[in-house]
């Protein structure tokens, strides 16, 4: 028998493709030995336990990884619920030629092709600038009502005198209580005069409410993270609609007809079998996320840090910013090249480290799934 010439369409349709893969699989293999061969022999203990210091050239970058670890999990908490959720309404319940699941979906494409620099403007002006704003604005209003009860109370220094010294008001509030009134300290220390001045009631109140403290209406981890979690989420919802368009429609239907509701079939059917699908849209998102550096910039990220972020609305440090810190920040580049290339080493792993940590996770489910 002999042989079949094979054409050359033929030839291109399987040999173009995998020339293209080996050729991307090399150059993969040549970034990252490049880097291990430098980035590897600069890890140590000391480099991954401890604080930056001198500029970042010297130290560890700890409070890097501590950070990018924590922004990943915030985000992944915020975008893969909400993605998972308005992914079965879109699926499941949502009529597919319905205006709205039109306007979901075009929506979602919209934000897969936005550029991710613009999701750092939307999260500083939106999140930091209103949401934020916003509540600090309401919780100082708040506090500026007490505070001014507080002031005009007998054992006030306003009580007997029009007006008092600022070092009498904030006597009076240490006194009462340092700890609940130290943002009103913090302002009121800023008083044009400095503690010998002299002012009524009113004028410290209009002081005070010209000089809000700001928790949430600053950069911070929460707002990184939701920012982060825009990002990420059209990702998320794409994939777990697909997984859930791998259940068999005959599925649904023989779980009706026993008498399961719509929601007991969701929950109980179409959710266990297309859980792999769905882990494979959130290691898809946390890969994304965990890179990520244009959306954190104006959000929150901080060059250097001798501190953990210690709440929600505290900045923190990341190792993709870090890197590029120590690229083109630094003032002696050619001594900080090996903290660079450890960096990049430890973000390699850090990713590799989520991403293996899903996959072990969904072929663990996978297993107990068609056992």
């Amino acid at each position: 028998m002999t042989g079949k010439k094979r054409s050359p369409l033929a030839f291109f349709a399987t040999g173009l493709p995998l020339a293209a893969t080996i050729i991307i699989v090399l150059m993969i293999v040549i970034i990252v030995v490049d880097f291990a061969i430098i980035g590897v022999p600069n890890l140590g203990l000391e480099f991954l336990t401890e604080y930056p210091r001198n500029n970042n050239t010297e130290g560890g970058i700890f409070p890097a990884i501590f950070g990018t670890l924590l922004l990943v999990i915030i985000m992944t908490l915020v975008a893969v619920p909400i993605g998972t959720i308005t992914a079965i309404y879109l699926t499941e319940y949502a009529r597919q030629n319905s205006w709205f699941a039109r306007t979901i979906r075009f929506a979602v494409n919209t934000l897969a092709g936005v550029p991710s620099i613009v999701f750092g403007l939307f999260g500083a002006g939106f999140f930091i600038q209103t949401v934020g704003a916003g509540i600090d604005e309401a919780r100082w209003e708040s506090k500026l009502e007490v505070a001014e009860v507080a002031l005009s109370e007998p054992s006030a220094p306003f009580a007997t005198l029009k007006q008092a010294t600022i070092a009498d008001v904030l006597k009076f509030l240490e006194s009462d209580d340092a700890v609940y009134w130290n943002e009103a300290i913090n302002a009121i220390e800023t008083y044009p005069g400095g503690e010998t001045a002299t002012a009524s009631i009113d004028q410290v109140m209009t002081h005070l409410r010209a000089n809000p403290e700001l928790n949430w209406g600053k950069p911070g981890l929460i707002w990184a993270a939701l920012t982060l979690a825009l990002l990420t989420m059209p990702v998320v919802i794409v994939s777990v609609e697909e997984a859930l368009r791998t259940v068999p429609r005959d599925i649904r239907e023989a779980s009706l007809a026993l008498g399961a509701t719509k929601l007991e079939t969701i929950i109980r059917v179409v959710l266990p079998n297309s859980i792999t699908g769905m882990l494979t849209g959130s290691i898809l998102a946390v890969s994304r996320g965990a890179g990520e550096v244009a959306p954190i910039l104006f959000t929150g990220v901080l060059n250097s840090a001798r501190e953990l972020p210690t709440a929600v609305t505290d900045q923190f440090m990341h190792l993709g910013y870090h890197l590029y810190v120590l690229a083109t920040q630094s003032p002696n580049v050619e001594a900080a090249r090996p903290m660079q290339y450890a960096t990049t080493v430890v973000l390699l792993a850090l990713t590799l480290a989520l991403n293996i940590t899903a996959i072990m996770l969904r072929s663990r489910l996978r297993k107990k799934q068609f056992t």
